[in-house]
């Protein structure tokens, strides 16, 4: 695995990012789908088909290659034959959860794993508030699956709000505990995701010559 350095000027992204993969002009055009590890068939379904959808038309899918809603998002954007880009809270060296290994490795062939720690960090805890700012920092917009209220799906929202990105949430069932971070989002100014073909539309419509 060849490990490239990528160095920021003026940008929402930490200042040197290493990543391994390949970084295109296309993937300005990018939504990051975020959710629990521990997912519902529900959700499990709608991050599928989002991801499936907005790969299929182009769009970069962004994630954090985490268990759950994350790995089933990579995997979709994989299954398009679409773009996807996954954000490590360690090194590049050191892959999180092991058992996705295969998947970094076929992420890196369809687009790249990236990470803004150096080789040999291990996953520590805020490591991954780091990662979320990234993902959104990434992204035009942000898409809540699932999560409780108290989660990291919630900071990758609130960093998205606070770059001036997009969050929308998916709407879930109130006896859920799974649906607390996006009916949470929902009640503070979040768009609802009611389907892709909206998400598509809002991001084409962003003008990334300015």
């Amino acid at each position: 695995m060849k490990i490239k350095l990528l160095n920021l000027v003026n940008t929402d992204l930490p200042p040197k990012i290493f990543y391994a993969g390949e970084i295109k002009p296309e993937d300005r055009r990018a939504v990051a789908i975020v959710g629990s590890r521990l997912m519902s068939s529900y959700g499990k379904k709608i991050a599928s088909d989002f991801s499936f959808y907005l790969s299929s038309n182009g769009i970069t899918i962004i994630s954090g290659l985490a268990r759950g809603i994350d790995t089933v998002v990579h995997e979709s954007a994989l299954k398009a034959k679409g773009r996807t880009i996954a954000v490590l809270g360690s090194g590049l060296d050191i892959v999180y959860p092991p058992e996705n290994a295969k998947l970094f490795k076929r992420i890196i062939k369809s687009g790249a794993v990236i990470s803004q720690f150096p080789l040999g960090t291990k996953p520590y805890g805020n490591n991954f508030l780091a990662r979320n700012r990234t993902i959104a920092a990434l992204s035009l917009a942000v898409i809540v699956v699932e999560g409780k209220k108290k989660s990291g799906t919630i900071s990758t929202a609130s960093y998205a709000a606070e770059l001036g990105r997009e969050v929308f949430a998916v709407p879930g069932p109130i006896t859920s505990p799974l649906a607390e971070a996006p009916n949470f989002l929902l009640e503070n100014g979040a768009r609802i995701a009611k389907s892709p073909k909206e998400v598509l539309e809002y991001v084409k419509s962003i003008n990334l010559t300015k």
